[in-house]
C-alpha cells in the first residue's frame, strides 16, 4: 500500500490552510527595519528588517531568523589616532552579572582566516575587547553589516578591539573554506574569521541568527548583544565604553553619527498582498520545516514539489501569483538547499516567477557543478530597466537583462528608488542553474549595500 500517495489527497487541503494561516500572520507582521538570519529554523515572513534564523542543530544547515533590524548608515569610515600603549585597568563586572554572563569558548573551530587559532581566554589575558560577530558570506543582513565591521576594525584595532568574525554557514557551499576565504577578501575584511561549520560555537553562546553581535569585556562577560541589521552608532558606543572601561585611550577617535539607512514608509502596510515579500527558500528542508510549523505558509507553491525528494518534476505555471510565493514552470529536481533546472534547454522555456513587494530583490545562486551559466531575468515580462537594476545586472546587444553567475554567491538583481511590486521571472537553458533563496529590501532609496 502506498502510504505517501493516500496523503497526498489531503496535501491542497493542508497546502490551503497553510496559506490562510501564513497570509494572517504575513498581515500582522510588520516592523520598521529589514530582516536578519539564523540556523535550521523556519523564517517568520515580514514586511520589516530583521535578523535570520538559522537551522534547529540537528540539521547543521542553518535557518535564517527573521527579527526586527534597525536602519543603517553608510559608515564614514574615519583612520584611527595613534595613542600611546594603554595600561589596562582592573574591570570588575557590574552588580548582577553572574557566571551565566560570562562568554562561552570559541568550541569546535574549524580553518582560521587572517589569523592564526585565538581563544577568547588567551585575548582575555591580552586585555582586549572581543566583538563576536556570528555572519554568513551570502546573508544580505550580514552583509549590510560589513561596512560599519570594517569601521570599527579601522578605528579601534590599534586600542584594544579584537573583532572575531564567526562564520556559521547557512548553505552548504559556505561550508567550502576556499569560498569563505574568497568572500572575505571580496569584502575587504581584514579582522580574524573562524569557521563554525559544526555550529559548535553557534550553539555554545545559545545563538539564533544572523548576524549576531556579542561584545565581550576584558574580563570575559558579555555586556551587550544585538541581533540583526542597524543599532550601529548604539553598538559603537558600547564598544567605546567597555574600550574605555578597560583603559585604553579613545581621545580623537568619534563615533560615526551619520545616519542609518530608514525603511521606506511606503513600505508600512497590513495587506499581505502588498507587504515586503518574505525570504523565499527553494530547498526541501526549509520548505518541510515551514510545512510542519503549521505557522509560516512554505515557499513552493506547487503540491507536487511536496510529492518526492531529489527528483526532477515536471511544473507548469499555474498563472496566477500571489506575494511571498515562489512558482515553477518545466522540470526542476528539489534538492536540501536549493532548486536545480533538470535539464538543458533552448528558448528559456522554463523558469522561475515570483511575485514580489521591495526595493531591492537579491537571490543566491551557484553554477551546479561549476559550469558558469547566465539567468535571463525579466520584470513583468520586459527586460529590467537599468534605472532599477542591481549590481550584478548585464545586458546584451539586443537590450535582454541576465545576472551572470559564476560562483556560489548572493546576486543583486534589482535595486529601486521606490517600493513597488511586480512580477520577476529567472529562467536559463543550463542544467547548472542552482537557486538557493531570494530576499528583498524595503529601504529608502534601494539597498544600502551596492555590491560585495
Amino acid at each position: 500500500m502506498n502510504l505517501f500517495r493516500r496523503k497526498r489527497k489531503n496535501l491542497p487541503i493542508v497546502f490551503g490552510l497553510f496559506f490562510l494561516i501564513g497570509v494572517g500572520a504575513l498581515a500582522c507582521a510588520s516592523s520598521d527595519s529589514e530582516p536578519e538570519s539564523a540556523p535550521a529554523p523556519a523564517p517568520a515572513p515580514a514586511p520589516a528588517v530583521a535578523p535570520v534564523i538559522a537551522p534547529a542543530p540537528a540539521a547543521p544547515a542553518p535557518v535564517a531568523p527573521v527579527p526586527v533590524v534597525a536602519q543603517a548608515a553608510v559608515p564614514t569610515e574615519i583612520p584611527p589616532t595613534p595613542t600611546p600603549e594603554p595600561t589596562l585597568a582592573s574591570v570588575v563586572p557590574p552588580p548582577g552579572f553572574t557566571d551565566k554572563d560570562l562568554a562561552p569558548e570559541i568550541t569546535e573551530p574549524g580553518e582560521w582566516i587572517n589569523s592564526e587559532p585565538l581563544t577568547l581566554a588567551g585575548l582575555q589575558d591580552e586585555g582586549k575587547v572581543v566583538l563576536v560577530d556570528f555572519w554568513t558570506y551570502t546573508c544580505i543582513n550580514c552583509i549590510r553589516t560589513l561596512p560599519y565591521m570594517k569601521e570599527w576594525q579601522e578605528k579601534y584595532a590599534d586600542h584594544g578591539l579584537v573583532i572575531l568574525g564567526v562564520h556559521t554557514p547557512e548553505f552548504a557551499f559556505e561550508r567550502i573554506y576556499e569560498n569563505v576565504v574568497e568572500a572575505v577578501e571580496e569584502f575587504g575584511l581584514e579582522y580574524p574569521s573562524v569557521q563554525d561549520n559544526d555550529f559548535g560555537t553557534w550553539m555554545a553562546f545559545s545563538n539564533r541568527y544572523w548576524p549576531a553581535k556579542y561584545l565581550v569585556d576584558v574580563n570575559g562577560y558579555i555586556r551587550y548583544s544585538h541581533f540583526g541589521e542597524g543599532a550601529y552608532e548604539e553598538t559603537e558606543m558600547q564598544i567605546r565604553d567597555l574600550l574605555i572601561e578597560a583603559g585604553y585611550d579613545l581621545e580623537g577617535i568619534s563615533v560615526n553619527t551619520a545616519p542609518e539607512p530608514q525603511i521606506d514608509p511606503d513600505s508600512d502596510v497590513t495587506d499581505a498582498e502588498m507587504s515586503r515579500t518574505r525570504e523565499l527558500y527553494a530547498g526541501y528542508e526549509r520548505n518541510y520545516s515551514a510545512l510542519r510549523s503549521f505557522t509560516t505558509p512554505p515557499y513552493i507553491r506547487h503540491v507536487e514539489y511536496y510529492e518526492v525528494k531529489d527528483e526532477a518534476v515536471e511544473y507548469t505555471d499555474p498563472g496566477e501569483h500571489e506575494n511571498h510565493f515562489l512558482y515553477l514552470h518545466g522540470l526542476w529536481k528539489n534538492e536540501a538547499d536549493n532548486l536545480v533546472h533538470a535539464q538543458m534547454t533552448k528558448d528559456h522555456e522554463d523558469y522561475i516567477v515570483l511575485k514580489f513587494f521591495g526595493t531591492s530583490v537579491n537571490a543566491v545562486m551557484a553554477p551546479e557543478t561549476g559550469e558558469p551559466y547566465q539567468v535571463k531575468i525579466t520584470l513583468n515580462d520586459e527586460p529590467v530597466e537599468m534605472n532599477r537594476a542591481g549590481a550584478d545586472m548585464q545586458y546584451d546587444d539586443e537590450g535582454n537583462s541576465f545576472v551572470h553567475v559564476d560562483e556560489a554567491r548572493m546576486y543583486f538583481l534589482l535595486d529601486q528608488e521606490t517600493y513597488s511590486g511586480g512580477e520577476l521571472k529567472l529562467s536559463s537553458n543550463s542544467a547548472e542553474f542552482a537557486l538557493f533563496a531570494f530576499t528583498f529590501g524595503a529601504y529608502q532609496g534601494g539597498e544600502p549595500v551596492k555590491g560585495s
